[in-house]
């Protein structure tokens, strides 16, 4: 499977354009370390979807939704932080029942 159409199904899957998902994955143009930084949104979204049942629901959280024990950020701003396994470990924490 072609990297672009990885990039391509998962910008559908947030609404975005696939520009301003390699951005926020932190993707140059013609990197070879595509299918790895995109590894870690698909298993957040997976994990959401999990929880919430409804890929759009988990797409919409994953953009939209602040997460209180983040300060308030996002799952897509602590992403383009940097900061994915804070997002990871926040929704391994709601799963083991700990308050949203």
């Amino acid at each position: 499977m072609s990297h672009d159409f990885e990039l391509s199904r998962l910008a559908k899957q947030l609404d975005m354009p696939p520009s301003e998902l390699a951005k926020l994955a932190g993707i140059a143009p013609g990197s070879l370390g595509v299918e790895q930084a995109l590894t870690t949104i698909v298993s957040i979204l997976a994990m959401a979807t999990e929880m919430d049942g409804d890929k759009r629901r988990a797409a919409i959280w994953f953009k939209q939704q602040p997460i209180p024990a983040c300060g308030g950020r996002t799952a897509h701003d602590l992403v383009g932080e940097g900061k994915a396994s804070a997002v990871l470990a926040y929704l391994e924490a709601v799963r083991l029942g700990a308050y949203a």
